[in-house]
């Protein structure tokens, strides 16, 4: 046992926060963030293996984990690595889970004395790419655990399997595939425990269970070649783009209410709505001001962003608005997203949009749907035993009750892991909202690094306390 870390649960938290002022943390972090691992374009395989095997191989196996690099079954350039933390077969086994890739830097956006690849402190705030997503964030869950280690003496009283991918930021191409393929080997589990996103807000300790699904799909009519004068031509030929505004306001009206049956979902869990009226109100600086009038009636703002579906127009295309003409335009289309929560039908959306156009009267409008749906929606049930504990656990580190969101707004590759690998799935974000992920100037806040290695430490420390509390909530 390291001879500073105490024997104890409060040992243990006190030598995971300790990590940040007196430890290496700060260090680790900065050589991660100095890795480029931006995903998306061509050519991220080196760097994505130096991350693995330079970053994490090396913190892994200095916990005692059998440590191995897989290449990607859909792409060369993000493999994944899997390691595996086994005291003994017959005890449970927690699968943690981190992304090493980041969004483009846009090196030269960045606020005046910023590097992106270079962890920089102002005040409270780290900077890095991937200082808040999503380095940060598994950082501190493997340093909590090294320090778990410790105070019990080298054994947990459960496994740990870890995975790290990435490719997240290229929409986690091939994870799926990867999981479907390992459910029964090395990414064999009882629960799911990741950390990603960020908190309700930056100072209320946070869990969420699960995300909403996404679907894109375009309205496009196409009616003929060519634009035609209106002064000639206007009230004898039919308007793509009066139509297509006619056919959107026929599926979601005035006011953001989705009109389509198909697409509203089922009546909101009485589990999910207890849980959603406990979430506090919090306005971010800088943050627009809610429509009440705006989406679904008799619900709250919390229930329609988490316990209801979105219907929103994300663009629309006719005639040419840089430079209008007096044309009637020959073609219109509109982009449309779908936000949708657990019992949504959206396999059949595009047969299911046609034959309600149709039921309008609206003929010739096609439905194009670009994508294969791999994210649905997914959520735990509240009142699932883990999340009774996760609550406990973070209360009684924290001092504070977390905010308990069960599914995201958002959008996360979830379904690889209740789908693929059948695990009930509990986050735990170590960021929050203004991090700037995905923007220039992104960070980490000091504050959230002290709470999140803390709460990490009780977590994990109480995992061998209670094990069946914890991993009683898988189904068979």
């Amino acid at each position: 046992m390291s001879p500073h870390v105490e024997p104890s649960r409060d040992g243990a938290i006190a030598a995971s926060r300790a990590l940040l002022s007196d430890g290496p943390f700060l260090d680790l972090l900065a050589e991660r963030v100095s890795h480029r691992t931006e995903s998306q374009g061509g050519g991220n395989g080196p760097a994505a293996h130096a991350y693995l095997e330079e970053s994490i191989r090396p913190e892994l196996e200095g916990m005692g984990f059998e440590v191995t690099v897989h290449e990607n079954p859909a792409s060369a350039n993000h493999p994944l690595l899997v390691g595996a933390r086994i005291e003994d077969p017959s005890l449970p086994t927690v699968l943690l889970y981190g992304h090493g890739d980041v969004q483009f830097a846009h090196d030269d956006e960045w606020a005046e004395g910023l590097d992106p690849w270079v962890l920089t402190r102002d005040g409270d705030r780290f900077y890095g790419r991937g200082s808040a997503d999503n380095k940060g964030q598994h950082l501190v869950n493997h340093q909590a655990l090294g320090q778990v280690i410790a105070a019990r003496g080298g054994t947990l009283g459960y496994n740990v399997r870890v995975l790290i991918e990435t490719a997240e930021e290229s929409s986690s191409v091939g994870l799926h595939d990867f999981c479907a393929a390992h459910r029964d080997d090395i990414l064999a589990a009882d629960l799911f425990l990741g950390s990603d996103g960020p908190r309700l807000a930056a100072e209320v300790p946070t869990l969420f269970m699960g995300s909403r699904g996404a679907i894109n799909f375009w309205l496009r009519f196409h009616a003929r070649e060519g634009n035609h004068h209106s002064g000639n031509w206007g009230g004898k030929l039919r308007n793509p783009a009066t139509t297509i505004a006619a056919a959107v306001n026929a599926l979601v009206d005035k006011d953001g209410v989705i009109r389509i049956p198909s697409l509203r979902p089922p009546q909101i869990p009485e589990s999910v709505r207890e849980t959603l009226a406990k979430l506090p109100e919090v306005v971010e600086p800088g943050a627009p001001e809610i429509d009440p009038t705006w989406g679904e009636p008799g619900l709250t703002h919390q229930e329609k962003t988490l316990g209801w579906n979105g219907l929103e127009v994300l663009a629309l295309e006719a005639g040419n608005p840089e430079s209008p003409v007096n044309a009637i335009p020959g073609y219109a289309a509109a982009l449309l997203q779908l936000r949708y929560v657990v019992g949504t039908q959206v396999l059949t959306l595009k047969e299911d949009v046609e034959a309600f156009l149709t039921e309008q009267g609206f003929t010739g409008i096609e439905v194009d749907v670009p994508h294969e749906i791999r994210e649905s929606a997914t959520r735990l049930d509240p009142d699932a035993e883990v999340v009774r504990a996760a609550i406990e656990s973070l209360t009684a580190t924290t001092g504070q009750e977390p905010a308990v969101q069960p599914n995201l707004g958002g959008t996360i590759p979830n379904t690889a892991f209740t789908e693929g690998l059948g695990l009930p799935t509990v986050w735990i974000p170590h960021s929050y909202p203004g991090c700037n992920q995905h923007a220039p100037n992104e960070h980490i806040l000091v504050p959230i690094l002290d709470s999140a290695l803390g709460i990490m430490a009780g977590v994990f420390w109480d995992m061998g306390e209670e094990p069946a509390r914890w991993f009683s909530s898988k189904e068979g």
